[in-house]
């Protein structure tokens, strides 16, 4: 029915979703080659290590077959768009005209289908809102907005602006929440992994490992409340840089988890305990790179790297910049209703875009 090519593709957690959202992936393009075992390992579509400005339409139009629904989906990097820039002056990233190409690949493919998501704050500058005119002057309908991820069944409680569009004269929507009332907890996604302590590794998995703590960091998880803050410790173990005035707003800093609810967004320096609400909800570590991919919503036999060559910079850039899986899920499956709909109105459901 649809087939796909998905841009800024990374370690797969958008395909990954469209695949089980029944949507033919055909291929993936990303200029991270590192990406490349993640991504053919689990998903079996071809990889292409590639700049997008470097594509062509003559590329993309190769990926798919006659007599189907064309799917441009193209998840830019959000480095230049996120909160965590917010008072930086952007303009200079390499990755900051990444949407401009992926509006001239629209322009010239003319895909039936479009999607891209991103952080909420993209929505602020001016190139989301000159790619967005760019695809409306092309005739496609359009939906965007928010999504908050933990309605949906993500472990995670990370907001991203998703944007669906189609050349098929229907109007298209995100599908309806489907965990509104009844968010999916940490606890209930992580507690059948073994227990591992810090700086140890499951030897059947090797991506179920966590980094080491310092002693300093040590007592300071052993005194961290599931949900408190750094200011629960005894006032020998605060850093001299929270006891400053700038400091005092980081209270997620050195975090542990609440395992009632869903985790918190994460991040690429999800692994560490001192980058964030890091730290496992009940043992004496921050999670595990396994822990946190699950966070993402990858299968628990998801793998990365080949295990020789893991490292937690690596993996975890891989699992913080990824769609996760479910979004991934909502979306092919936004798309693919949006395509039914489309043939129940169509005799013989010819494509007529």
């Amino acid at each position: 029915m649809i087939d796909a090519v998905d841009l800024f593709c990374g370690a797969g957690g958008l395909t990954a979703g469209m695949l089980n959202a029944g949507i033919a992936v055909r291929a993936g393009y990303d200029i991270e080659a590192q990406c490349e075992y993640a991504y053919h390992e689990n998903n079996r579509a071809a990889f292409v290590a590639c700049d997008v400005k470097d594509v062509t339409a003559e590329q993309l139009l190769g990926w798919y077959r006659p007599e189907r629904y064309r799917l441009l989906a193209g998840c830019a990097p959000c480095q230049p768009f996120s909160t965590y820039n917010q008072g930086r002056d952007t303009r200079t990233d390499r990755k900051w005209p990444l949407l401009y190409h992926f509006a001239r690949l629209i322009e010239e493919t003319e895909p039936h289908l479009v999607t891209m998501e991103n952080v909420p704050d993209v929505t602020k500058h001016q190139v989301y809102r000159d790619f967005v005119k760019s695809i409306e002057n092309k005739g496609y309908k359009i939906w965007d907005g928010r999504v908050s991820c933990v309605d949906y069944g993500l472990p995670q409680k990370r907001r991203r602006h998703v944007l669906l569009a189609s050349k098929l004269g229907l109007p298209i929507s995100i599908i309806p929440p489907t965990h509104k009332n009844t968010h999916v907890s940490v606890e209930s996604v992580i507690r059948h992994l073994p227990r591992i302590a810090a700086g140890q590794c499951d030897p059947n998995d090797p991506l179920h490992r966590a980094a080491t703590l310092s002693p300093l960091n040590f007592r300071r998880i052993i005194h961290s409340i599931p949900g408190g803050t750094w200011r629960d410790w005894p006032k020998e173990l605060v850093a001299e840089c929270h006891l400053k005035e700038s400091g005092k707003t980081y209270a997620s800093v050195y975090g542990r988890m609440r395992a009632d609810e869903p985790g918190p967004t994460m991040t690429t320096l999800c692994y560490g305990f001192g980058n964030g609400r890091f730290g496992h909800p009940i043992q004496n570590r921050a999670i595990s790179l396994r822990e946190a991919a699950i966070l993402q919503s990858f299968p628990d036999d998801y793998v990365f790297m080949e295990p020789e060559n893991i490292t937690f910079k690596a993996v975890g850039r891989m699992i913080g910049n990824a769609v996760p899986v479910r979004l991934g899920e909502v979306i092919g499956e936004s798309l693919m209703n949006h395509v039914r709909e489309y043939e129940a109105q169509q005799a013989g459901g010819r494509i007529r875009a």
